[in-house]
């Protein structure tokens, strides 16, 4: 089993640079995509009679939002934490026999930090609601989760120190995830490996110069370690601000 996760930053944006053309190519079993940026009736996206399409949109328009393309029909939908509490269209959980799958855009501190109190609330009310699937079964985590977990996770990690996205708050709550019984994919094939990124500034040269953070995700309950294939980052890929991630797993 294939699955993507991509945080596009603008989905009718980065359909023009190339993100059909990624879709086919990769033939997913599930393509989570996050920061839409759209409302329903935006866009009209064919990705072929297998897919179903699953959207959590933001109320306000051109912001956040996820979605899911799916070959395997879910058991369930929930959009959101809780139903109706969630404006944000942040939160996409599908239903599978074996497993759930959460696609996440996790809210970003900002650079002053004056969200930071709110994401610390928010992390802690997303772990709880992971906690309580995991109960029920296995859990598949992917999106941007706004987070460079270590110091091997960006480039320039003593400058960014206390930065948004790197601050001592947020790494703290990725590490209570992981602690609560969650593997970091990649790390868990990759451990040592420098340089893998998944967002770039758009600042002239940086993505050249590969000066990234790696804050793009899959996550999974650790009872899921031995149907782990492989992790990969697809950087060459273009059409956003990131790039896509990808989680092979082995059939149950």
């Amino acid at each position: 089993m294939k699955l993507v996760s991509w945080n596009v930053n603008g989905l009718r944006a980065c359909v023009t640079k190339g993100f059909n053309e990624y879709f086919n190519e990769m033939k997913a079993d599930i393509f989570c995509v996050q920061e839409t940026k759209l409302q329903a009736g935006q866009i009209v996206l064919d990705q072929g009679d297998e897919y179903t399409q699953y959207w959590n949109y933001a109320q306000k328009k051109g912001y956040s939002g996820t979605a899911v393309f799916s070959r395997i029909k879910p058991l369930s939908v929930r959009y959101g934490i809780e139903e109706d509490e969630e404006a944000e269209g942040r939160i996409l959980t599908l239903e599978f026999e074996d497993f759930y799958l959460v696609n996440v855009y996790t809210p970003n501190a900002k650079r002053d930090l004056s969200r930071l109190g709110y994401r610390m609330e928010w992390e802690d009310r997303f772990r709880t609601y992971l906690l309580a699937l995991d109960k029920l079964k296995p859990v598949i985590v992917c999106g941007d989760l706004n987070v460079a977990h270590a110091e091997i996770d960006l480039k320039n990690p003593k400058p960014n120190q206390g930065n948004s996205g790197f601050t001592e708050e947020e790494r703290g709550k990725m590490t209570e995830l992981l602690n609560a019984g969650f593997i970091d994919t990649f790390r868990h094939f990759y451990p040592e490996q420098e340089g893998a990124y998944t967002w770039w500034s758009y600042m002239p040269k940086v993505r050249e110069r590969n000066v990234g953070w790696r804050i793009d995700y899959f996550l999974v309950s650790a009872r899921l370690a031995p149907r782990l294939e492989d992790a990969r980052i697809e950087c060459s890929v273009m059409g956003s601000d990131h790039c896509p991630v990808v989680l092979d797993l082995l059939d149950a």
